[in-house]
């Protein structure tokens, strides 16, 4: 059992140390996590400006300290979350080491140079057009920045429902999930299914069951867990009912990252 979305203090809105999770992993039997804090230049609302970037020194040389004292016990990853939009595209490279880091998901937490998660990004415009803005910019991320491996939470709008007056079908933007998907399976990336949607009280993964199918069709292989988690108690969390969906949706395995490569692990209950 692996975890490849795991936050720690290092990010501004998780409370416990790198090594509170760690030994929380190593009780839960967890083979391997990756620690990826947030790192969000340009979040949208300057209040929150310095809450999701972290010292990079400070940062690998605490997985290292933990790598010495429990590598034996467990693989530690050192990730990033990067928070990608539109504009940092030509000198993010510039802005971060990546090279130094094991492991990158790229999440889109800010669309149009807004927040979504109090709502800025939402404002004076229609359901179905936040939908799009959001999805086109994505879709300009993944054409433009190569240097990540999985995309995180790729639907993470769908959280953020409480904003929108109406809902939205997933035919109406599916097409450019589609454009989105085939980019990502040339290229070798992939995407993760996190289950944080079920303690945001979505009940269901991000991505959800339409969108694993819509992956699924055009070809797509590439897909890591991801608990998500920023506290203890929720590393690996709903890891079993993940393989169960993908069981369901026909998928035969569920992927594994080591030393800069994916492999694939046969879908087996823990």
């Amino acid at each position: 059992m692996q975890d490849y979305h795991v936050h720690s203090s290092f990010s501004g809105d998780c409370a416990y140390t790198m090594e509170e999770m760690v030994l929380a992993a190593i009780a839960k039997n967890i083979e391997a996590i990756s620690f990826t804090d947030h790192v969000d230049y340009d979040y949208g609302d300057p209040k929150y400006s310095d809450l999701f970037i972290f010292n990079t020194d400070d940062y690998l040389n605490e997985v290292n300290r933990l790598r010495s004292l429990y590598g034996d016990r467990i693989d530690l990853l050192s990730g990033v979350e990067m928070g990608m939009q539109p504009h940092l595209v030509p000198t993010v490279e510039d802005m971060f080491p990546f090279e130094k880091f094991d492991f990158t998901i790229m999440s889109i937490h800010t669309s149009k140079r807004k927040d979504l998660h109090e709502g800025a990004f939402f404002q004076d415009k229609s359901p179905f057009q936040a939908y799009i803005d959001y999805y086109e910019e994505l879709l300009y991320c993944v054409e433009h920045f190569n240097n990540y491996d999985v995309i995180g939470h790729i639907n993470l709008i769908d959280r953020y429902s409480k904003f929108l007056s109406d809902e939205v079908s997933f035919l109406k933007y599916s097409d450019l999930l589609a454009e989105i998907f085939k980019l990502l399976i040339a290229r070798g990336k992939g995407i993760e299914v996190n289950t944080s949607g079920f303690r945001y009280g979505m009940g269901s993964f991000l991505p959800n069951l339409d969108i694993l199918k819509l992956y699924k069709s055009l070809g797509g292989e590439i897909l890591v867990f991801g608990s998500d988690s920023h506290h203890p108690d929720d590393i690996a969390s709903e890891y079993n009912s993940v393989l169960s969906a993908l069981k369901s949706l026909d998928y035969k395995y569920i992927s594994v990252f080591k030393d800069g490569n994916f492999d694939f692990k046969k879908l087996q209950r823990i």
